[in-house]
């Protein structure tokens, strides 16, 4: 089933560019490829949620599918309003992978590691996107919550290593 969802995505991908460039030569309509080259990176995106579509279990299209929908609309959007507008909207570089990392969990099979990179570079892209009188005070809690988060990991490690010895402790006990 792998191959045929790549095989499908490969094919429409194909088709859709060749009939754009077949178009564009025929005098049917202009394309602009100075303005539209990132429509390509979206149909892409498209094609690799459509790919998940087709079989739910491949998780893994919904990453590249994401990122290459989000950097397609920063592009898009900077190409036809100006590039300036990077300035401002660059954090998105950050935001896609942590919302293809987001969907994976939610559309997946829910495995929290992927929590940690999805909320990471969402909270990153947030603060930078924020401005720079927020991210001031932002930047700060944030350290001050990944070191509590870290302590906290810590003890619990300690818990469950002193639970694990009483229970070994215990089996010894029933044992002898």
């Amino acid at each position: 089933m792998r191959g045929e969802s790549r095989s499908l995505i490969w094919g429409i991908l194909l088709i859709i560019v060749g009939l754009l460039f077949l178009g564009n030569n025929l005098d049917w309509f202009y394309l602009d490829w100075e303005t539209m080259w990132p429509l390509l990176m979206i149909i892409g995106g498209v094609l690799f949620w459509i790919g998940w579509l087709a079989n739910r279990k491949e998780t893994g299209l919904l990453m590249p599918g994401t990122i290459l929908l989000a950097y397609g609309l920063l592009f898009e959007y900077c190409v036809l309003f100006g590039w300036y507008w990077m300035d401002e909207y660059w954090p998105v570089f950050l935001l896609g992978p942590g919302l293809g990392f987001l969907f994976m969990y939610f559309l997946g099979n829910r495995e929290k590691g992927l929590l940690i990179p999805a909320g990471v570079l969402i909270v990153l892209s947030l603060l930078f996107w924020s401005g720079r009188d927020l991210s001031r005070f932002l930047w700060p809690l944030l350290l001050v919550g990944i070191g509590v988060y870290l302590l906290l990991g810590v003890r619990r490690a300690k818990e469950r290593n002193k639970v694990e010895k009483d229970s070994l402790n215990d089996s010894d006990k029933e044992t002898s």
